[in-house]
């Protein structure tokens, strides 16, 4: 030690100035991502940092807690993949944090994230000691002295995605990253549900229903609703009890070892997907619906879209006398998830829904006399062969006809602009037309020159003269 510090005293200043700041770095690298966070944390953006911001690492370094760049105005507290950049898990997706340096996460026994105006975006609301991330992806807060020690974990909170022996419980929901789109739990079955009109009391439409088959075992009325994992072996499981097997949906990976880790994401066009990490990039492994006409709207509002080409077109080219019009060989590729009544003719159904002011739509099938009510607006529909399968839709007054009231006011003003000009031109030339004619008249009466005045005034005197004599 002694000779060590003989050493650092024979060492030249500016020497000693790069082994100082050596040494700094090194202890800010070693801030900067660590293994747990304790009471009196404190983290804030970086503005160098374009993309991720790491300051919570798992033991094997596959994962981290951060801040992730959502846009060039917001961010997001976030569980990342590192060796792919897939987020994971984000802390309250709804309602994002500002990209400002006035925006920090702290912990004081609660992990908080807020800014300088005391607005709280997310807090946990606990009073723990210690965060830490483990190497399942599982971000957990834990209490060091009191028995249970998991007081609070991301695993009881998921945003658009399950992993690999993560639980999903009846009081939990995977939203995709738009908000469009939800899962959940029913009695026995998974369901996938569609936000098709904002800020309505209406329920959303479910679009997929996958009932358990029982097949492994009943389910028992009385106990435990069931759950869900997304199992290692390469399955979705439905469970009651949190271990009975009541369902399996097998993945192309299920009973095959592969040594890789498995995610579940409800994507930002409904579909459940299912991938693998196989060391390089991620493997599609599952697919909750195989054929993309039969997602809940693949081509938008009034959309067509064709199965086997899975192309889309134009239900109808929209005119601005089209207010309600019919189609026939189209349906709904999720009808038998929605509510329907019974009628003998289709001009019934289209009656229902034609003095319905909440309606947008009916479906009616001619062979069996169903009648399905659309109370939302017209998504995708799927084109069918069976023209006995009709539909009746509703265009709304809405963005569109605002756009042509817009450009049609625009248009009057600009014709109305150009008739004054027109007007204006017309009335300077007819002026000047006018200025000409008086000036040629007044030059036929008017009196001539000076110098000639005088010779003709006297001419007039001559012979007034002479007549008098």
């Amino acid at each position: 030690m002694y000779g060590l510090m003989i050493s650092l005293t024979r060492l030249r200043p500016t020497q000693l100035l790069l082994l100082t700041i050596s040494i700094l770095d090194t202890c800010n690298i070693a801030e900067a991502t660590t293994k747990s966070l304790f009471q009196g944390f404190k983290a804030t953006p970086n503005p160098s940092v374009s993309s991720f911001q790491p300051f919570l690492n798992d033991s094997t370094g596959n994962f981290s807690l951060g801040f992730l760049r959502v846009d060039k105005t917001q961010l997001a507290l976030a569980v990342v993949h590192v060796p792919s950049s897939q987020p994971l898990w984000l802390a309250n997706p709804t309602q994002l944090a500002t990209r400002s340096d006035r925006t920090q996460l702290f912990f004081n026994g609660s992990l908080v994230i807020s800014n300088s105006h005391a607005r709280v975006f997310w807090p946990t609301q606990t009073n723990d000691d210690i965060v830490v991330l483990l190497n399942s992806s599982n971000l957990q807060i834990q209490n060091l002295h009191n028995s249970p020690s998991i007081l609070w974990q991301s695993f009881d909170f998921p945003s658009d995605t399950l992993v690999e022996n993560q639980n999903f419980t009846i009081n939990m929901s995977l939203i995709s990253s738009n908000g469009l789109y939800s899962m959940r739990l029913g009695y026995n079955f998974i369901g996938l549900d569609a936000k098709f009109q904002e800020n309505s009391a209406q329920p959303d439409q479910i679009y997929l229903k996958h009932t358990a088959l029982e097949a492994e075992a009943q389910i028992v009325e009385g106990q435990r609703p069931i759950s869900s994992l997304v199992n290692s072996d390469g399955y979705l499981g439905l469970l009651q009890n949190g271990t009975k097997l009541i369902d399996v949906q097998a993945f192309n990976s299920f009973q095959r070892p592969i040594n890789g880790f498995l995610r579940v994401r409800l994507e930002p066009n409904g579909n459940l997907i299912a991938y693998y990490w196989d060391g390089s990039s991620w493997v599609l492994d599952f697919k909750a619906i195989s054929d993309t006409c039969e997602l809940s709207s693949p081509c938008g509002s009034y959309g067509l879209c064709t199965p086997g080409q899975q192309s889309c077109s134009c239900l109808v080219q929209i005119k601005d006398n089209y207010w309600a019009f019919t189609r026939k060989g189209v349906e709904v590729p999720f009808k038998e998830l929605m509510y329907y009544e019974t009628t003998s003719l289709f001009g019934e159904c289209e009656g229902m829904c034609e003095n319905n002011c909440s309606c947008w739509g009916a479906m009616y099938n001619n062979g069996f006399g169903f009648c399905f009510l659309m109370d939302y607006p017209i998504q995708t529909l799927m084109s069918v062969g069976d023209e006995s399968k009709v539909g009746y839709f509703k265009v709304r007054e809405g963005g569109e006809k605002k756009k042509t009231s817009v450009v049609a006011a625009i248009g009057y003003l600009a014709a109305g602009g150009a008739i004054m000009i027109l007007i204006g031109i017309g009335g300077f030339w007819t002026y000047r037309i006018w200025r000409r004619k008086t000036r040629y008249e007044n030059d036929e009466v008017s009196p001539s020159p000076y110098k000639n005045l005088e010779t003709e005034s006297s001419k007039s005197m001559e012979v007034e003269m002479c007549n008098r004599l």
